[in-house]
């Protein structure tokens, strides 16, 4: 390590180190031969040395950058960021970078550190004036960040040294959501004593309901609801009110073992089951159907049901944040979970866990099926996340008997592979 660093250090100084090896010679040989003209040189190699480390910081100085754009995006989105620099200084700036710290670029196949990434190069900037570019970033991987600070670096003319200064000013952080995909419909059956009324049009096959009464219309009421005859009878629109026998409800419960993690970077199976979250979770909420989410990671998961775009809001934000960081086993979070279930609740699980912990996980799920819950699982083929060149401690789960012995359940079962298209494969 150390060697290392003294490698890079004199790959980074090497020029400096000539040059002053140089002055060293030039000085020398003055001073032996007595003569005037040869001062010359060593005075021409100090000046040279003094310019490459002298203008480039007065190049930075009385420069202020700063950085605008959304604080708000989704994974594989491309937003803007746009970059103001201005000179406070009567002379001209030339050759001066602006660098800013983004840490969600370059995360999206093996989660590499942070670096600065380079916004753009000022040729010429006047006294006086400002400079103003817009940069295209494009946002490799879902979580919450803190941006800066933007910097403004310059070695010009020689490349001797580099002079920098940085400003927090603009925005500091950035919450990247999961890519949510559509989802036209969900397999799903219904929970008794979820009350609904006339403005809410239940999914095909997701419960059912009898009809109650009459009522005036209000604004957001489903237009398929109203009684056209008492309407034109009364001469005000009039809906039809029901009282639920059974409507749908959604319960998510996320694998966030580490050790149930297969794959890098989004090429992972946990990345890929917090995209069919999010987007289960939209469909489910869009359509007013109850939805909540579970998880135990270092920040447990344990979100109250609800639904509607405000809703859904929430589980977003939560799930941008998650982390595949726990040590609780899949099977425990099950069993916690399952007396919570309600009757006809549908509720979504994720397999990617080696074998050896699969039967604890089965023997778990029928806990939410005593409470006469219906299964959701999303079954990973984890062979195709293993990257190239490496192997996995422990073998995986045989996805074939995993989805036999679900069915035998009576599991509603999908297998995910690597690469799969999700859209095509949740609609069919």
């Amino acid at each position: 390590m150390a060697s290392s660093r003294s490698a890079a250090w004199l790959s980074a100084h090497r020029k400096v180190l000539v040059l002053l090896a140089l002055t060293a010679v030039a000085y020398f040989g003055a001073i032996n031969r007595n003569q005037a003209f040869l001062w010359v040189v060593p005075a021409l190699l100090s000046a040279t040395l003094i310019a490459g480390f002298v203008w480039p910081r007065w190049l930075v100085r009385r420069l202020k950058v700063s950085r605008s754009g959304p604080s708000r995006a989704e994974e594989g989105e491309t937003i803007e960021f746009s970059v103001v620099v201005e000179n406070g200084g009567w002379l001209p700036r030339f050759m001066v970078e602006v660098v800013d710290r983004l840490p969600f670029v370059g995360l999206s196949d093996a989660g590499s550190p942070a670096v600065d990434k380079l916004l753009g190069v000022l040729a010429y900037l006047p006294g006086r004036k400002r400079s103003h570019f817009v940069v295209p970033v494009l946002c490799e991987k879902r979580g919450y960040y803190r941006l800066g600070p933007v910097g403004l670096a310059s070695s010009f003319p020689l490349g001797l040294a580099e002079a920098g200064c940085s400003h927090n000013e603009g925005i500091q952080t950035l919450t990247i959501y999961p890519d949510v995909f559509p989802i036209l419909s969900l397999p799903l059956r219904g929970a008794p004593s979820q009350i609904h009324r006339g403005g809410y049009l239940l999914p095909e096959g997701a419960g059912a309901a009898e009809f109650s009464g009459l009522r005036e219309y209000r604004r957001g009421d489903n237009p398929r609801h109203v009684h056209w005859p008492t309407t034109a009878r009364l001469n005000e629109l009039m809906v039809r009110e029901y009282e639920p026998l059974a409507s749908a409800c959604l319960y998510v419960v996320l694998d966030q073992a580490a050790e149930s993690n297969v794959g890098l970077g989004k090429e992972s199976t946990f990345e890929y089951a917090v995209r069919i979250a999010a987007s289960m979770a939209r469909s489910a909420c869009t359509q007013s159907i109850r939805t909540r989410i579970a998880g135990d990671g270092q920040r447990p998961l344990r979100g109250l049901a609800g639904a509607g775009s405000g809703h859904f809001q929430g589980i977003l934000d939560e799930l941008a944040v998650v982390a595949c960081d726990g040590d609780v086993p899949y099977a425990q979070t099950l069993t916690q979970i399952g007396p919570q279930c309600l009757r006809g609740e549908t509720v979504v699980v994720f397999l990617s866990e080696r074998s050896a912990r699969w039967p604890a996980t089965l023997q778990a799920l029928a806990t939410p099926l005593a409470r006469q819950a219906h299964l959701f699982a999303v079954v990973f083929d984890q062979a195709g996340f293993v990257p190239a060149g490496t192997s996995r401690t422990g073998t995986g789960a045989d996805p074939a008997a995993t989805t036999a012995a679900l069915l035998e359940l009576g599991a509603h079962c999908l297998t995910v592979r690597r690469g799969d298209d999700l859209v095509r494969l949740f609609n069919p």
